[in-house]
């Protein structure tokens, strides 16, 4: 079956496109709120037709129990739909999803001491009928639809009607107020952990490794608008926001886990984070400490070469390069330090295959990286959830776009869970990475605070 795809005559904002869709079941938005060069593109997928769960290590399409795994039954269906996109658009055809870290553990074998807290599936893929694609450095806008249920021309008829009613959303005020909020670990005991990481690194058990907490902030639900203060205040490459019925998923990552387009697959892990200054002058102080730091600089390096290996198992030989490194990247409340890793994919690598061999992602792991994983979950309090899993698209052509689940906050019966962390090498110092943490947190912290506290946004 062939996708219909109509450009739009005129452009508006994605988030004014989305907004009537805000609270249907499965509606979903990959938000490039940042337009820069990672940021082109914003997707919507709304209408779908088939969901696939898995929870409890059991898989179910449209509610009916499967017995493979789902990475195997999203094969499956993007094999038996297959369908060529012969646009410049990155998605015409689909599924829009998300990949818990729980999830990945799986593929490496390890398990867990904690017990699971909510009622969020471990990872979720919905193939949609309709998605509509905002290319925002061109400012154009296309709608695409099957046809097994209603015509292209009736679906586009309605869809580029509502487009034309939404309205400007009003932009709220900052504010430097945060949410109130219960880690689960005090500041002493989280440095207290960081040490116990050290001295793992030191005893050559590992290299480094990412050492998380998990804040939970009460609420009432006003989910959509955090997204809103989220994106007007700190806007992110690759954020989302994901409406799944009892429970919602905001995110404003910064960070892509996986790109694969025309057979390449991309990777750009993040490690060192520095505040954004109250002026110019320290802007440009903490900019330069970051890229003179070589501690960032050696975490980051070993995060590469993890990256590296991970492709090199899908890639053709020779073709993994590292075309970037050490970047600094600038968002709305710190700068973070970047690099890209980059190879050919071997001819018939699948989905189930890409993520055997990169999820999750070196950068939230450490390395070794089952050994970093094992020792994340005997020093962590909680179970880790969707952060530092990945929300993405994969395409019925093959490609496929993930981040890395950061500066997220995912919500369900009355409480905000949000998960904040950083790399640890044997140069950390404790004090310095607890508060990295909570300037990781500010934004989020800050968002909900102003949408929980309010009701014009």
């Amino acid at each position: 079956m062939k996708t219909k795809i109509k450009q739009l005559s005129f452009y508006k904002d994605p988030e004014e496109i989305f907004y009537p869709y805000r609270e249907e079941q499965y509606a979903v938005f990959l938000d490039s709120s940042l337009e820069n060069d990672q940021g082109r593109y914003s997707i919507i997928g709304v209408n779908p037709y088939l969901i696939l769960s898995q929870e409890n290590g059991q898989c179910t399409v449209n509610g009916t129990a499967d017995a493979r795994p789902l990475e195997e039954v999203l094969d499956h269906y993007l094999e038996a739909f297959e369908e060529e996109n012969q646009t410049e658009l990155p998605l015409v055809s689909g599924a829009v999803g998300y990949l818990s870290y729980d999830f990945g553990r799986r593929f490496e074998h390890v398990l867990s001491c904690h017990q699971k807290e909510t009622g969020v599936p471990e990872a979720v893929f919905v193939f949609y009928d309709n998605l509509i694609i905002a290319d925002q450095r061109e400012r154009k806008l296309y709608l695409t639809a099957r046809e097994e249920n209603r015509s292209a021309e009736d679906v586009f008829r309605e869809m580029e009607r509502t487009a034309r009613e939404s309205f400007s959303l009003r932009k709220p005020q900052r504010q430097q107020r945060i949410a109130d909020f219960v880690p689960d670990f005090q500041k002493q005991e989280y440095e207290k952990a960081v040490k116990k990481m050290i001295s793992y690194i030191e005893e050559g058990d590992i290299y480094i490794a990412n050492m998380t907490q998990q804040l939970r902030i009460p609420g009432k639900g006003q989910c959509y608008d955090v997204f809103h203060y989220l994106r007007t205040h700190n806007p992110s490459p690759f954020g989302a926001y994901m409406n799944y019925g009892d429970f919602q998923v905001i995110c404003a990552s910064p960070e892509r886990f996986l790109k694969v387009t025309d057979k390449t697959a991309v990777t750009r892990p993040i490690k060192g984070t520095r505040r954004r200054g109250r002026n110019r002058a320290e802007d440009v102080q903490l900019r330069q400490e970051l890229l003179d730091s070589e501690k960032d600089r050696s975490e980051l390096l070993m995060i590469v070469d993890l990256e590296r290996n991970d492709l090199n198992c899908i890639c053709e030989p020779g073709t993994v390069k590292v075309p970037e490194h050490c970047t600094v990247e600038e968002y709305a409340t710190v700068f973070h330090l970047v690099s890209t890793v980059k190879g050919k994919l071997r001819e018939g690598t699948n989905v189930q295959e890409l993520l055997k061999a990169m999820f999750p992602g070196g950068s939230v792991t450490g390395a070794p990286k089952i050994h970093a994983m094992e020792i994340i979950d005997r020093l962590e309090r909680s179970q880790r959830g969707l952060y530092t899993g990945s929300i993405g698209y994969v395409s019925l052509n093959g490609d496929c776009d993930f981040n890395i689940v950061i500066r997220t906050a995912v919500y369900q019966d009355g409480m905000y869970r949000l998960g904040v962390g950083g790399g640890i090498t044997w140069e950390s110092d404790p004090k310095f990475e607890y508060e990295e943490t909570m300037q990781k947190a500010k934004a989020v912290l800050e968002a909900v605070a102003a949408a929980e506290g309010r009701q014009d946004l």
